[in-house]
């Protein structure tokens, strides 16, 4: 059985000061993500308004329903205060419908299907089937040692293409499922539903201590 380390690393930003990693809580796994986060050392916590969302360093967009929760996003009025933030360099890490929703284009979205934006990508929604056909898998990711990850996939979306500043971390049948760029990160699975927090460090040790060291 994988063995995964729970090495607390507690890292602050160039002023000294506790970096703060936010999870958008309107909807997804929420409380796991925030798990994970913690197991990295980091003080993570639940965001929503406007006022919580501005206090963060770095944000977490979860799983769910990526139509639904920009249309929450916008009756809690932050949905343009996301965007913005992306936009400045704000490290930002989307799985599943956050990967939807970090993209700067979608294919098979709703005629009112918006996102935030920032990541030069074309995503798929649904591209792996309907809930009956979730499935988990290995996965080797560019830039995490050890065992092969374990993927969990839920009415996933898969990447169509990438920009020239899109790195690929991972691929299956094909089609990228993690990718990178500069400040945002994107993966189709749910890393915080396997217990393997290799993918938050990943995060917070690349991303989000870049950021910090830059003075984003």
């Amino acid at each position: 059985m994988l063995q995964i380390s729970r090495r607390h690393i507690v890292w602050q930003s160039g002023a000294g000061r506790s970096v703060k990693i936010g999870v958008l809580a309107l909807q997804g796994d929420v409380a796991e993500h925030i798990a994970s986060l913690g197991d990295c050392g980091v003080s993570a916590s639940g965001v929503r308004s406007r006022q919580e969302i501005e206090s963060v360093d770095a944000l977490v967009i979860p799983g769910g329903e990526s139509t639904t929760i920009a249309k929450l996003a916008k009756a809690f009025g932050v949905f343009d205060l996301i965007k913005s933030r992306i936009a400045s360099g704000m490290p930002t890490y989307g799985s599943c419908a956050g990967m939807i929703l970090i993209a700067d284009q979608i294919l098979d979205g709703g005629f009112d299907q918006e996102s935030f934006g920032g990541l030069d990508a074309q995503v798929r929604r649904n591209a792996f089937g309907r809930q009956v056909d979730s499935f988990e898998t290995d996965l080797t990711f560019a830039g995490i040692g050890g065992a092969p990850f374990r993927a969990v996939f839920i009415r996933a979306p898969w990447v169509e293409s990438v920009g020239a500043g899109v790195e690929v971390l991972a691929s299956f049948n094909g089609h990228p499922v993690a990718i990178r760029q500069g400040h945002l990160l994107a993966t189709s699975f749910h890393p915080e539903l396997t217990g393997d927090n290799r993918i938050h460090r990943f995060f917070v040790d690349q991303l989000c201590k870049e950021s910090s060291k830059a003075g984003i």
